[in-house]
């Protein structure tokens, strides 16, 4: 595993830092920098994700045939790298890296004709159907009930955790076409248009205060077949393959940014003693401790890069990547808590929007941190919990 950058990576890395200068305003600078969750609110995503496509970096990871740029795996990791370093707002996942591979992997000619370019402009801001009031992690026991009626299904039934299903124009949905044998069995994996009659979008309140998440409901809505990807009763073979996309790596370069940020922050905040809280010695710890272990995340993933990059499958260190990441991501959120002390206790959730304008208590780096705490506590649970993802590494490492 080569760790050293090629002189036609340095060259490329180089390109990407002038584009990102020319191209990232300060206002979508600071929706990057006070964003509380791995979603940005779709103006910023959508703003920054209209300015990619234009020069055709939209979607680093999808083939050159399907709109991707064609880059190795080695210039996407220093595209996503540089990004984040950058502050630029993440874009919505849904579309681009988890229905689009799906729609390229298991769809129709006539679908990826139509969404793809959808999915690539935005024009297509997609929601994930997956989780129920009692199917979460045991994805399996879904009950959204998909009744074929001629050329459509009809769909009753309901979907909880919905990610930015206000916002959103499509979904792609798990729904239950079979009851008799294996559950897995009788699921199938539609796309559906948000604005069908008979779907009802409620919110949810986050501890965060935001709305981020809905519970859709579904009364008797009329799904056409021809939105079907992959057969019927297929859709547990799809819906995995999806989750392969939904687990990816990625992690560490938002996180050393994260540390680095966390590092001013104990810079600019007092300890007890009067001192710079970076001095203080339990605190210097704890920041030293989390510090070792995101170096670890961060060859973890550099050695899947070196897998894929050699057409590999890095089989388990998916899994790996995804508890180191999620878990280290919230200790630096508990350290930033502790850092920032009585600050975090102040409810400004206007004064953190990027375009609000307004004055806040403290200092700037106490806006979010409360935030980013409470929603990133979902992080060891969504994608597949980190339970879960060491049942399948004690299962492929360890053959328990």
């Amino acid at each position: 595993m080569h760790l050293d950058l090629s002189a036609e990576d340095l060259a490329f890395r180089d390109e990407v830092r002038t584009f990102l200068d020319a191209n990232l305003t300060d206002e979508l600078r600071r929706a990057g920098r006070r964003a509380t969750s791995v979603f940005m609110d779709k103006t910023y995503s959508l703003a920054w994700q209209k300015i990619l496509h234009g020069r055709g970096w939209v979607a680093p990871a999808w083939p050159e045939p399907y709109g991707g740029p064609g880059w190795s795996e080695m210039q996407r990791y220093i595209f996503a790298a540089e990004c984040a370093r950058a502050g630029a707002p993440s874009l919505a996942p849904m579309g681009l890296k988890m229905v689009g591979p799906v729609i390229m992997g298991y769809g129709t000619e006539d679908q990826k004709a139509h969404y793809l370019p959808r999915i690539l402009s935005g024009e297509d801001y997609w929601c994930q159907g997956y989780s129920e009031p009692g199917a979460g992690s045991d994805l399996a026991a879904l009950q959204l009930r998909a009744e074929r009626e001629g050329d459509s299904y009809v769909l009753n039934g309901t979907k909880i955790w919905t990610t930015h299903a206000h916002w959103a124009n499509r979904m792609f949905c798990l729904v239950r076409t079979r009851t008799d044998g294996k559950a897995q069995a009788g699921i199938t994996f539609v796309l559906l248009d948000m604005q069908t009659p008979g779907v009802t979008v409620r919110p949810i309140i986050t501890l965060a205060g935001e709305h981020e998440v809905n519970q859709v409901y579904f009364d008797n809505v009329r799904v056409p077949v021809s939105g079907r990807v992959g057969d019927e009763n297929q859709g547990w073979t799809v819906a995995k393959y999806l989750l392969e996309f939904e687990r990816g790596g990625g992690s560490a370069a938002g996180l050393k940014v994260s540390y680095e940020r966390l590092r001013a922050l104990a810079r600019a905040e007092r300890s007890d003693d009067g001192g710079a809280l970076i001095d203080d010695p339990g605190f210097r710890s704890r920041l030293a401790a989390v510090g070792v272990i995101l170096d670890a995340v961060e060859m973890t993933e550099r050695r899947v890069l070196s897998e894929l990059a050699s057409g590999r499958n890095p089989g388990p260190a998916s899994s790996m990547l995804k508890t180191q990441g999620t878990e280290t991501m919230q200790k630096l959120d508990e350290l930033a808590i502790e850092g920032i002390a009585a600050y975090a206790a102040v409810d400004q959730m206007t004064a953190r929007a990027p375009d609000a304008g307004q004055d806040f208590v403290g200092p700037e780096h106490g806006l979010t941190s409360m935030a980013r705490y409470l929603n990133n506590r979902a992080g060891s649970i969504y994608g597949g919990s980190n339970e879960i993802q060491r049942d399948i590494m004690a299962r492929l490492v360890l053959g328990l």
